[in-house]
């Protein structure tokens, strides 16, 4: 019988989306967006819409694995769950009476974004004390740092209020790609005069359907968003009043940074043009309500928190935080007032040893006292996404590294592992979703079975906990006493949130009231000048320095390497559908037409890129789509579709100014033909 059922996506994305399942039976036949939902507005993206596919996917892990040859090559032999929680077991036991729980690494990360399934693995961790993975430092460490530092943890302004404003910038982000909800948003906006300026190194999707785009160089975005500052001052085009009342340092700022940013210097750092830089700062200071997008793509670079906090000061230049349809949108996650440390910190030390996600391959082959034994990955795949990766594939080929993964597919890091677990994606079980880009909360239902033999993450936590001997209440909990533990607590909009209207299965919208932005800096105004970072060494204003180490290669290595989500493959969390991976085409990197002309490379060849860390094979696409100087790679791809690599291979372990965050777009390379002449695709 072929029925309808309300859901909720809980793929990594800021929309996470309502969605309407059309089931028959125990099928998925499709996914289409909930026209009940503002931001939905009755679509789902490019990649959601083929859904059915990746549930149904003739290549899920559908039994429990055990490891039958080398760690790599993939080959598996099935077992039964008992096995599989037998070994585990005995595995972890043996590990904790010897070395104590500090030889174990778990952590399950954000290719699921459900609040109890992600949540009761850390809870799990967290309890039996292992040695605890600082996770978020290879996405969002160094943007959350960099926003707190100027307005604290708090979330942005409403994605809604967008349709009030007079001027819309998406800056460093890619809307069409990882926010596309928005955009209906802002064309009602622009149908009303607003204007949509992109400020970014690439001609994305987004970029060619603007009013106006920028081209700014890869990691000098707090060197532009400075400079805009320095003519909103020297122009009277500052809002005095609002400055005086609502924020802190900006007389230090203006004296002592800003001189230093003039458009001369400013075009010189960013590629931006003098007369651009004028036009950019006097369209955003005469804008009544100008509304900033921030991508957290900017933070990935050595200058990242500083870019970050730069474009997040700008609104309160010009009072825009003050206004509906203004101010500054990261992230809104922390504006909800939940605490799920009641879920993920039920029992177990406050504090143990940790490993920076971003160098989980030196802390794997290098740690001692004792060293990692066991690794558990869920909801992740660091043999692709974490930079390093060439060193973080030796760590997890250790034959004396107990390695237990949990995942829909058999990964890049499942085929090292000892155990591999068939995971239960997001619409096979029960969870609740709140968004990062939104102000919604929602019920996610499960609108078919598991597949095959397939648990959650939740139902896995539980059951390990249980046979660990775990006494805390939430690894015994059905899905309603889970959700009243996530709600324990709760401060802010998410209050309000009736627990039997989040059961029935809608949206709920918890944002905080619009027209202005709330600060948690320690001052309680948003802070130009920051005490709290200068007590820890930083600077204490924004600024921008150029990378010496950048510097230095650039001789060797000229090109600047920059990463994006693709269109049909943002990551390899959607690897498992064929017909996404057909739609992106095979893993490329795009470069200038002049830059391939010096180079002696043609549209289409395969192409080695390399550096002193590694190297990895794609197919060349010229375009001006890029700049000059930049070698861009869309999405992330399972090593096996580009030559057993991955790009992060190029990438070094080099810590962000904030947050200890991922450095990828710091990156340098040279670019060559993939043989003699370079072979034709």
């Amino acid at each position: 019988m072929i029925q309808t059922i309300r859901t909720g996506c809980a793929h990594d994305c800021p929309d996470q989306c309502s969605l309407l399942a059309t089931v028959d039976d125990d099928r998925l036949l499709k996914l289409q967006g909930d026209p009940n939902h503002p931001m939905t507005a009755g679509f789902a993206c490019a990649k959601v819409n083929r859904e059915h596919e990746w549930v149904h996917s003739p290549d899920r892990v559908r039994t429990p694995l055990k490891r039958t040859g080398p760690k790599g090559e993939g080959r598996f032999e099935p077992i039964s769950w008992a096995q599989a929680l037998d070994e585990i077991v005995g595995r972890w036991q043996g590990i904790i009476g010897t070395d104590g729980p500090l030889g174990i690494l778990g952590y399950a990360y954000s290719a699921h974004q459900g609040q109890l399934n992600r949540g009761l693995l850390l809870g799990l961790f967290h309890a039996l004390g292992v040695t605890r993975l600082q996770a978020g430092t290879v996405c969002d460490s160094c943007a959350e740092a960099g926003w707190d530092a100027a307005c604290g943890s708090v979330g942005g302004a409403d994605p809604e209020t967008v349709t009030e404003s007079d001027l819309v910038i998406s800056w460093g982000a890619d809307l069409l790609t990882t926010n596309v909800h928005i955009w209906p948003l802002v064309e009602q906006a622009r149908a009303r005069g607003a204007k949509l300026v992109v400020i970014e190194p690439r001609r994305s999707r987004t970029a060619e359907r603007a009013d106006w785009h920028l081209r700014v160089n890869v990691g000098t975005d707090a060197a532009l968003a400075l400079g805009v500052m320095h003519i909103l001052a020297r122009d009277g085009l500052c809002d005095r009043a609002y400055i005086a009342r609502e924020t802190l340092g900006f007389d230090r700022l203006e004296s002592d940074v800003l001189p230093r940013f003039h458009p001369e210097r400013v075009s010189a750092i960013t590629g931006v043009s003098g007369a651009d830089i004028e036009r950019l700062a006097v369209m955003y200071g005469r804008a009544r309500a100008p509304f900033i997008r921030m991508g957290e793509g900017m933070s990935r670079c050595v200058n990242g928190g500083q870019a970050i906090r730069a474009v997040a000061l700008l609104p309160g230049v010009t009072g825009a935080y003050n206004r509906v349809g203004g101010g500054a949108l990261l992230m809104t996650a922390t504006g909800f007032g939940i605490d799920n440390g009641f879920i993920r910190k039920p029992s177990g030390p406050a504090q143990t040893r940790t490993v920076n996600h971003s160098r989980l391959g030196k802390a794997l082959l290098e740690l001692g006292s004792p060293p990692i034994r066991s690794l558990f990955v869920a909801a992740n795949n660091p043999a692709v996404t974490c930079p390093d990766s060439t060193t973080v594939r030796r760590g997890l080929a250790r034959e004396d590294l107990f390695t237990i993964v949990h995942d829909p597919f058999l990964s890049d890091t499942a085929r090292y592992a000892d155990i591999v677990l068939p995971a239960a994606t997001y619409l096979e079980s029960e969870d609740v979703v709140r968004s990062y880009g939104t102000y919604y909360i929602q019920m996610v239902r499960p609108v078919v079975p598991p597949q095959g033999g397939a648990w959650s993450n939740g139902r896995l936590a539980q059951e390990l906990a249980q046979r660990l001997g775990l006494k805390d209440p939430i690894f015994s909990m059905g899905t309603d006493g889970l959700l009243q533990e996530l709600f324990r607590g709760v401060t802010g909009p998410a209050a309000g949130v009736d627990l039997g209207e989040l059961r029935a299965g809608g949206p709920i919208k918890a944002a905080p009231a619009p027209g202005r932005q709330r600060f948690t800096t320690p001052s309680g105004k948003l802070e130009f000048y920051s005490e709290t970072l200068r007590s820890r060494g930083l600077p204490a204003m924004p600024d921008w320095v150029a990378d010496p180490l950048a510097v230095e290669a650039g001789a060797r290595f000229p090109l600047t390497l920059l990463t994006a989500p693709g269109y049909f493959q943002a990551h390899t969390a959607y690897a498992g559908v064929a017909a996404l991976r057909k739609r992106q085409g095979p893993p490329e990197c795009v470069l200038h037409p002049d830059d391939a002309a010096a180079r002696g490379l043609e549209d289409g060849h395969a192409v080695e890129l390399f550096n002193d860390n590694g190297s990895v094979r794609l197919i060349l696409r010229v375009s001006d789509e890029t700049s000059r100087g930049v070698a861009f790679v869309p999405g992330q791809r399972p090593a096996a579709e580009a030559g057993g690599g991955t790009i992060n291979m190029l990438c070094g372990d080099r810590y962000s100014d904030m947050g200890e965050g991922a450095t990828y777009q710091s990156t340098r390379l040279e670019i060559r033909a993939a043989g003699p002449k370079g072979e034709r695709a």
